[in-house]
């Protein structure tokens, strides 16, 4: 039996093209990334979809997420259906990293307290470093301890900081800048810094 393909589209966002591959039986987002060829994106897919070959479609839900999450509906990327290949505890990370507020950051250490394993740190670094769905799964979220920003695997720190300080209310005109001089050591952006995001 052939399996029809995965299904690709595309949203320009301040950090560059954001590319996504999902399941057209069920609209469920595989992979994503910014500024990622199909190509790099079919090498983090689980086994069964890799081998899936991918045409352009629609996607009209996912991308009329990150559409809103771009108008400043921040809820909206919780909205998507997501799946990626992970242990029971990655799993539990990926879940609960869904719904970290945008513009309140959390630490390694609370997001594994809230993922129930308070010791767990590097584990839930690892699944961080580990997840294959960029901004759905919104890794940029977790700040190292002291709310230093720490890496960012989808682009690097700059691009991290920049979606920080966009979900924390930064004026819009201030992002390259944020992005261009941010190190790894500096403190995350958060609302406070910018007055009520909504």
């Amino acid at each position: 039996m052939t399996q029809s393909p995965l299904e690709a589209a595309q949203v320009d966002t301040p950090w560059g093209a954001l590319r996504m591959l999902a399941t057209p039986e069920d609209g469920v987002v595989r992979a994503a990334g910014l500024d990622e060829s199909d190509r790099e994106l079919r090498l983090r897919l689980a086994a069964p979809y890799a081998t899936r070959g991918v045409v352009e479609g629609d996607l009209d839900d996912a991308v009329g997420a990150v559409r809103a999450w771009l108008a400043g509906d921040h809820g909206a990327l919780a909205s998507v259906p997501v799946e990626q290949p992970g242990g029971e505890f990655f799993q539990e990370v990926w879940a609960t990293l869904r719904g970290v507020p945008a513009g309140e950051p959390v630490s390694y250490q609370e997001l594994a307290a809230a993922a129930g394993r308070p010791r767990a740190m590097r584990a839930v670094g690892t699944a961080c470093a580990r997840n294959s769905v960029a901004v759905f799964i919104p890794c940029h979220r977790v700040i190292r301890a002291g709310g230093l920003l720490g890496s960012y695997g989808f682009g690097g720190v700059g691009i991290k900081a920049s979606m920080l300080a966009f979900e924390a209310g930064a004026p819009s005109g201030r992002l390259a800048l944020i992005e261009a001089s941010a190190t790894e050591t500096d403190p995350a952006p958060a609302s406070s810094m910018y007055g009520d995001p909504s």
